[in-house]
Order: C-alpha cells, then sequence, then structure tokens
C-alpha cells in the first residue's frame, strides 16, 4: 500500500469512528477568559494553575531576557546554547528541590523521552503505571526493554510485578498527580516497594509541580520521597513551557554525555530561562495562589455534589466528568460552550475506552462566580 493510500485509510477511520481532532484559533488567552471567533468564553481547559502566564514580572523578565541574550539560543547546550541563563535556572531548580542536578529540556515530552531512550535496555525492566502519560509509554513501547504495566494506583499489582516478573534493572515509573483523572499516586509506598526491590524510581510530576508541597516543591516534596529520578513541566504551574530532570551528579552527566534528545536540540532561549527564574520566584512565594486555588477546586467540588455528573475522586485542579459516549461528550461540551463555559472533551486514545470525558480544569484565577456559572450550565446541560 502506498504511503497516500494509508494516510487516506487512517484518516478515514480517524473520521468514522468519531475521534477526529479539533484545533481551535484561540484569539485572545488570560488563563480565566478564552476569546474564540470573537466569542468569550470563561476558559475551564487550561493546565496554567496559579494564572502565572500574564503575571508582569515574568513578562518582564522575558523582555528583559530579549534584550540581554535575544531571541534564540542558536545551537544545542552542547555547542554554544548553554548560557548563562540557563545555568542560573538550573542551579535553582536543584537547590529548590534538593537534588545535586537538574538538566533542561525544551518540552516534558521530550524530558520523559530522553529518560526512557537512553536507560532502558534490553534485558531491563519498565514497569509502569497504566495511566501514565504518552509521552512515556510511546517511549517504553519502542525500547529494547520488556514494559509491565500495573493496575493504576494498586501497590499489590506493582509489589506482584517486581518480586515475580522483574529480574535485573528495574525502573518503575508514575505520575505525581495524573494529567486525566486528577488523583494522585501512593508515592511512598510506591517509593518503598521500588528500593524493597532494588529498583529505580522515575515520577513525572508535571501537573503537582508549583501546586503542592512547602513552596510548590510538588508530589515527591510532599510525600517525603526522592525518587532516583524526576521530571517536572513548566507549562502548566510555571505558565510557560519547557521542563527539566532532576537526579544526581551521575545521572546527570550520562545523560549529558549520552542523551541524543540533549546532544542534537537546540537549546529553549536565553529569555525563557531568565522569564523561568521570575515564574520560579513567585511559585516560591505562591502560598497565597495555591490557596486560591484550593478553594476554588472545594468551591466546585461542594457545587457539583447536589449533581448527577459522574466525576472521578480528584483533590487536583483537574475534575473529570466520565461521559462515556463520544457523541455525547460533544454536544454537552458544545452546551457548556453556549452558556459562555470553555471545556474541552478529551477521548481516547487519550482516555481508556469508554471513558470519554469532559476533562475541567481550575486555576487561581477563576472567580466564585465563574463557577457558578459553569455549575448552572452543568445543571442545564444534564437535563
Amino acid at each position: 500500500m502506498s504511503w497516500k493510500l494509508r494516510i487516506n485509510e487512517y484518516l478515514s477511520k480517524q473520521r468514522f469512528s468519531n475521534k477526529w481532532r479539533e484545533r481551535y484559533i484561540i484569539d485572545n488567552n488570560t488563563t480565566r477568559l478564552l476569546k474564540i471567533d470573537k466569542k468569550n468564553y470563561i476558559n475551564f481547559s487550561s493546565n496554567d494553575y496559579l494564572g502565572l502566564n500574564q503575571h508582569p514580572l515574568i513578562i518582564n523578565s522575558w523582555k528583559k531576557g530579549l534584550y540581554l541574550m535575544g531571541a534564540g539560543s542558536g545551537s544545542s547546550s552542547h555547542i554554544i546554547g548553554f548560557s548563562r541563563f540557563h545555568a542560573d535556572l538550573e542551579r535553582q531548580l536543584a537547590t529548590w528541590l534538593g537534588y545535586p542536578r537538574a538538566l533542561l529540556f525544551i518540552s516534558g515530552f521530550d524530558a520523559n523521552q530522553a529518560v526512557i531512550n537512553l536507560l532502558a535496555k534490553k534485558n531491563d525492566h519498565i514497569i509502569a503505571d497504566k495511566l501514565i502519560h504518552a509521552s512515556l509509554i510511546d517511549a517504553a513501547l519502542r525500547s529494547s526493554a520488556k514494559l509491565h504495566r500495573f493496575n493504576h494506583n494498586v501497590i499489590e499489582n506493582l509489589n506482584y510485578y517486581l518480586k515475580y516478573f522483574c529480574k535485573g534493572d528495574k525502573l518503575v515509573i508514575t505520575e505525581g498527580i495524573f494529567s486525566m483523572d486528577g488523583d494522585r499516586a501512593p508515592l511512598k509506598n510506591i517509593y518503598d516497594k521500588t528500593k524493597k526491590h532494588n529498583g529505580w524510581l522515575l515520577v513525572d510530576d508535571a501537573h503537582g509541580i508549583g501546586v503542592i508541597g512547602n513552596q510548590g516543591r510538588g508530589s515527591c516534596y510532599f510525600n517525603e520521597i526522592k525518587p532516583d529520578i524526576l521530571t517536572i513541566s513548566f507549562s502548566k504551574a510555571f505558565g510557560i513551557s519547557g521542563a527539566a530532570l532532576l537526579c544526581d551528579e551521575d545521572i546527570a552527566n550520562y545523560f549529558w554525555q549520552f542523551s541524543k534528545n540533549l546532544t542534537y536540540s537546540t537549546c529553549m532561549a536565553p529569555a525563557q530561562t531568565f522569564a523561568l527564574q521570575a515564574s520560579l520566584t513567585l511559585i516560591q512565594q505562591g502560598d497565597y495562589l495555591r490557596q486560591r486555588l484550593n478553594e476554588n477546586i472545594n468551591y466546585f467540588k461542594l457545587g457539583i455534589q447536589s449533581t448527577n455528573w459522574n466525576l472521578i475522586r480528584s483533590t487536583s485542579a483537574i475534575q473529570s466528568l466520565i461521559i462515556g459516549n463520544n457523541d455525547k461528550a460533544k454536544t454537552i461540551s458544545s452546551k457548556l460552550a453556549n452558556s459562555g463555559c470553555w471545556v474541552n472533551v478529551i477521548k481516547p486514545p487519550t482516555v481508556p475506552t469508554g471513558t470519554t470525558r469532559l476533562r475541567l480544569t481550575l486555576t487561581a484565577a477563576h472567580k466564585f462566580e465563574d463557577i457558578d456559572i459553569l455549575l448552572e450550565a452543568l445543571h442545564n446541560a444534564s437535563i
């Protein structure tokens, strides 16, 4: 079959199975509000949990970085792309999170892929929670290691694989807060089981960093563990983009010497790292933002109790309503949009078959009246 025929076949299947992905052109985004096609919506689909995207300190820091170092880095970090701004941010992150080293990546997807690409070899074992992010699963499936997927947050199932199926080097993978369900991993139990069987633990804390723990240090700090490798994202609570890997000196040097993701990718712009330092400062001083976010989460959860919606149990900013049917979910999303609330539909394969959902996200930028409008819209959509 030619590439053209193959492409057309896949596109036809995607349309026929009602899995077609849509991309919307955003005219304006203030985290709390969206403007799409000249219409304003209250935004309940943003991962900018602390509402820092529009913060003047971050914007002005980016401008200052542009003035001092220009618009781009000019090469990979192995050539001339690694500036003093990059080095400062890495040091600040390592100190903040209690690791000897931090390494910057252009995205969370890239950081997670880099870990698996470099570490997982033949005869190794990857033991991953079934609901980890696609970036990790994709890399694990392509690696030479044997992949085992334990039932979501079920410690007994993890222990079964560790004890009976995995002889040799073992890498256990989980998330701090899961991106689609919004629930938290039992990190202390996972850490203890992993170490008992001499394994390594990788935690992707994209949705926990900045949001929970003292100074927003995230899920691992909150649970008083230090995984062998921690990946964090700057596209959620930091309000920007990019990612970092936290680890010890030897692991960092190993990545620095051998990771193709680092060697052959152009560094993020120095101005971006300068802005990220400002964002880090705001996160460290942002107890009031985390308090406001938690107030909004609790206010929504209290209000939704009086409805019949099937809400996944979650204490995080991610609140998912399981619909099940793609067409029905799209209809409900359209009803919410007509009421002025923007909520995206998440379909398989991003989530398991039969769990198509409305993925609601709350932020510190929301007001109680925004949530009241959402709750009323959800009530009307259920009638």
